[in-house]
């Protein structure tokens, strides 16, 4: 769930070029142990948001809804705050002619507000109240398509599509409260099954949640290659 793609931007930045990227190691495009050392470093800085840019603090980040219906259960999550992001790992960064390929290994724990209805696999389930969501290890696969764009005789990035993929998580907690209208006991049933099935459980409940995730993630990215020229950033 937790995929960090605006690491993809650490792949371009050159630490000479502006004042706003001095926390950023230049590599050149292949150069693969650079890309990873350099995005790794600037992991912290990136997820505390960067004013001057525009870009919003992405750890804490707040999702203010997602609303979906997938394998019979509906799903209305509201006001999330996920946290964990600026301790993402990154496995691999390679930057290609117009496509950048990252993964990394995030834990996060999401909190906010539930209602669910349905079939949570073969149980009924339904609530509305507080919930928690602990993933430790998620591997996130990213695919950036990036093009270029000229702007008054500058030339900027623009990421034209992207698409992800959970590769693999270690572990999900789940936590809802006030499930069956405060019953406890099927309560505790739902809590002993889904933490018991707890990947099955993700593949059918996460996916809706980890693209609002990278949405926001890569619309905040953006506000980057909006503002500083390929000039600026690259070594190339």
């Amino acid at each position: 769930m937790l995929v960090l793609c605006f690491l993809f931007a650490c792949a371009f930045v050159a630490s000479d070029a502006t004042d706003l990227a001095k926390f950023i190691t230049p590599c050149r495009p292949k150069d693969t142990a650079c890309l990873k050392s350099s995005a790794q470093k600037a992991v912290p800085f990136l997820a505390a948001g960067i004013a001057d840019l525009g870009i919003e603090t992405m750890d804490p980040m707040t999702v203010g809804r997602v609303n979906t219906v997938q394998a019979g259960l509906h799903m209305d999550f509201r006001d999330t705050t996920v946290r964990g992001l600026r301790n993402c790992v990154v496995l691999n960064l390679r930057r290609l002619h117009d496509k950048t390929l990252l993964d990394l290994k995030c834990s996060v724990t999401l909190v906010g507000e539930y209602t669910l209805g349905g079939q949570l696999l073969i149980l009924p389930i339904e609530g509305t109240g507080k919930y928690r969501i602990r993933i430790r290890d998620i591997i996130m696969k990213i695919i950036l398509d990036v093009e270029e764009r000229i702007v008054q005789g500058d030339r900027y990035w623009h990421v034209s599509d992207w698409k992800h993929s959970a590769e693999d998580v270690s572990k999900v907690e789940y936590q809802f409260q006030n499930l069956f209208n405060g019953n406890r006991d099927l309560a505790k049933t739902i809590h002993d099954f889904a933490n018991s099935n707890w990947r099955e459980i993700f593949q059918e409940v996460a996916p809706p949640m980890v693209k609002a995730i990278v949405s926001k993630i890569i619309h905040e990215t953006f506000k980057l290659f909006d503002k500083v020229p390929i000039k600026d950033l690259a070594l190339e």
